[in-house]
């Protein structure tokens, strides 16, 4: 059974930090593409960052760059998600996904492209 397990989310206060784990089971991470994705109640999913299967390419809207930083641990078949300088802003699900079909360039933070669902992780930030 395919499965993505997310963690690490928390209410935290406006400018503090949060990681996410996104743990795979049943299949490996590697080589495959990886992205995190938001939802905000009333809100389209929105791609935040996205990671290349060999970890050497990375892609962050701008309302994230600088802020997020996306990274790779094939041996723990885990995706991260560093998360600094939180914003109200910043509060939704959090999901990670994976694109289990081979890709080709840079990565890609459109939702269409992956097809493998993590169940999301709840980020408050409070003001």
């Amino acid at each position: 059974q395919f499965q993505f397990v997310e963690s690490g989310g928390g209410l935290v206060q406006a400018g503090g930090s949060l990681r996410l784990s996104c743990a795979a089971s049943g299949f490996t991470l590697d080589s495959k593409a990886i992205g995190w994705f938001r939802q905000a109640p009333g809100k389209e999913r929105e791609g935040v960052s996205c990671i290349t299967g060999s970890g050497g390419s990375t892609n962050y809207p701008d309302s994230v760059k600088g802020r997020f930083t996306i990274s790779r641990d094939n041996a723990k078949n885990t995706v991260y998600l560093q998360m600094n300088s939180l914003k109200s802003e910043d509060s939704a699900i959090y999901y990670c996904a994976a694109r289990t079909r081979p890709w080709i360039g840079p990565c890609s933070t459109r939702s269409t492209n992956y097809d493998l669902w993590g169940q999301g992780t709840q980020v408050s930030v409070s003001s």
